[in-house]
């Protein structure tokens, strides 16, 4: 546009004298040029503001798109920053905002790798791209929608794709590995979103749940597994500073025993070289004082003999004085050399206690460096091996506790669902007693007239039951014939035959039925009969039997 004005500036100056000369011979004259020289600047006027107002900025936080005849393949220009050009008629522009959007995604029931599902909600943060290519996908995609409609669209595909990863991962990959799965998600969902003109700027997993309690339980788990371990590293520590606490007082009592020990020595060496010096001195005293007797002796014995009348009697004096002192010299000198040897003695003897305190101190240092080290060792065996098996024995006696009370309580169940049983047979029975008690009494009150009939209606119900066992008992028995015993007249005139006889012949079996229960304590009912006395019974015996026939046999 500067070209342009600089050239239609170039050709109205050339044009401008052809148009009005000085004298006013030009073509049109002065008044004319005048007219000629405002339409012109009027025109170049309308050009520049018309260019001016097709010539578009572009802001920092938007993206100029131009489209319309944008040349080439392309659908639309797409600028950020700077700015550009629109060709009136064939093209037109317009902006996308590069602001970030904030979406919240409440992802919930999620399936994991393991069929677990969880609730991922989470915080995204997107806006258009600023890439060329994404910038042109933004303008083919997103132009002329508004905020709520792209935001829709891009929750529709990060909720997809935060589906699809959770899919290839674990709860433990997901609950411990947040690098890797937020990784994941970002290549994910910005492959996605970059495909309609969007990329993501930031991801916030605010919290990650399951239904079914399986990431609180590997949180209770990693905090004991946290707890046991720093429990053992303050054991650790505890166990060291004891062991650093031992040794320190070990080299602390070991030096005081050394320093005692030198000390003990040094003072017996200093008793003991004075106790040599004073012996030494008193035997240089004592010889001392001898030598001045034996002097003094000589001189008194050599006054002594002068003084005598007589030089043999001198001499004699004088031998006998010499031999004397000689002699009392000699034993002297024995009595010092004894003093002498008595000194060493002493001094040996002191010697050997002051060298034996010394090694009674030192082997009382040595053991007592021996007991420390003892008891450091059975401090650190406490601190180990018995604190190791006490944990060992809580464990076990916790273990046992809990399976003692679980027997117990499996017991206790058991012994309620036995009482409840038989609590519910008692009142079974009981009601059944009771209803019986009632037909008894309800039977007794029927027969209050004939109350004997009510045992017989009792037996009567029993019968069967009788009857029942009776068959039992012969049940496997295999009789071939029965011998029905009657009187031997054949059919009566009532037209009873054998079997007749044979029921009425068993009526008389009653008295050793009677005989029988007598023998065995027991009373009959009265609806069975009574027996005669024995005169009666021993007449009935006496009669004649009756002849014996065969009925028909069966089986």
């Amino acid at each position: 546009m500067t070209n342009a004005h600089a050239n239609l500036t170039t050709t109205l100056a050339e044009v401008s004298p052809l148009l009005a000369q000085p004298d006013g011979s030009g073509l049109f004259g002065g008044a004319g040029a005048l007219i000629l020289v405002a339409i012109v600047l009027a025109i170049l006027i309308g050009f520049a503001v018309f260019f001016v107002r097709r010539y578009r900025r572009c802001p920092p936080n938007r993206i100029l798109v131009i489209y319309g005849k944008a040349g080439g393949a392309r659908t639309a220009k797409c600028l950020h920053g700077g700015a550009g050009f629109v060709m009136p008629v064939f093209q037109d522009y317009a902006y996308l905002s590069l602001e970030p959007m904030t979406i919240d995604i409440e992802l919930t029931s999620a399936l994991s790798k393991k069929n677990i599902r969880v609730a991922v909600p989470s915080t995204f943060t997107v806006a258009i791209s600023t890439q060329p290519e994404i910038m042109q996908n933004a303008a083919e995609r997103l132009l002329g929608l508004r905020e709520q409609e792209i935001a829709l669209q891009a929750r529709d595909i990060i909720l997809g794709q935060m589906r699809l990863v959770i899919a290839t991962l674990t709860i433990e990959e997901i609950n411990t590995d947040r690098e890797r799965f937020l990784d994941l998600v970002n290549k994910n969902v910005n492959f996605e979103l970059n495909k309609i003109g969007l990329y993501m700027i930031n991801v916030n997993v605010r919290d990650i749940t399951d239904e079914s309690g399986y990431i609180e339980a590997l949180g209770k788990k990693a905090a004991a597994e946290a707890i046991n371990q720093a429990k053992i590293d303050t054991a650790q520590a505890d166990r060291e500073g004891a062991i650093g606490t031992a040794a320190a007082d070990r080299e602390r009592e070991v030096s005081v025993s050394e320093q005692v020990a030198q000390s003990l020595m040094g003072q017996k060496q200093a008793e003991r070289d004075q106790r040599i010096k004073v012996a030494s001195l008193e035997a240089q005293g004592i010889s001392g004082e001898a030598e001045a007797k034996r002097e003094q002796d000589i001189a008194m014995a050599s006054q002594g003999a002068l003084a005598v009348q007589g030089e043999k009697e001198a001499e004699a004096q004088q031998r006998m004085r010499v031999a004397e002192l000689e002699a009392t010299a000699v034993d002297g000198e024995n009595k010092s050399k004894a003093q002498i040897v008595d000194s060493q003695a002493t001094l040996a003897e002191r010697q050997a206690e002051a060298r034996r305190r010394g090694d009674v101190a030192l082997a009382q240092a040595s053991r007592d460096v021996l007991m420390a080290e003892k008891e450091e060792e059975l401090a650190r065996m406490e601190k180990e091996v018995i604190a190791k098996e006490m944990i060992e024995r809580q464990q076990v006696e916790i273990t046992a506790d809990a399976e003692a009370e679980r027997i117990r309580r499996v017991a206790k169940g058991e012994a309620d669902a036995v009482l409840a049983k038989y609590l519910a047979e008692a009142e079974g029975i009981q009601k059944v007693l009771d209803a019986k008690a009632e037909g008894y009494a309800r039977l007794m009150a029927a027969c209050k007239d004939r109350p004997d009939l009510a045992p017989s209606l009792l037996i009567v119900e029993k019968l069967p039951e009788l009857v029942a066992e009776q068959v039992k008992a012969i049940q496997n028995l295999k009789i071939d014939k029965i011998t029905v015993w009657d009187g031997g007249n054949g059919s009566d005139g009532n037209g009873t035959g054998s079997t007749g006889n044979f029921l009425r012949g068993l009526i008389g079996s009653l008295p050793p039925m009677h005989e029988l229960a007598n023998q065995a304590g027991i009373d009959l009912p009265e609806v069975l009969g009574t027996v005669r006395d024995a005169e009666a019974k021993a007449k009935a015996n006496a009669e004649p039997a009756p002849p014996k026939g065969e009925g028909p046999a069966g089986a």
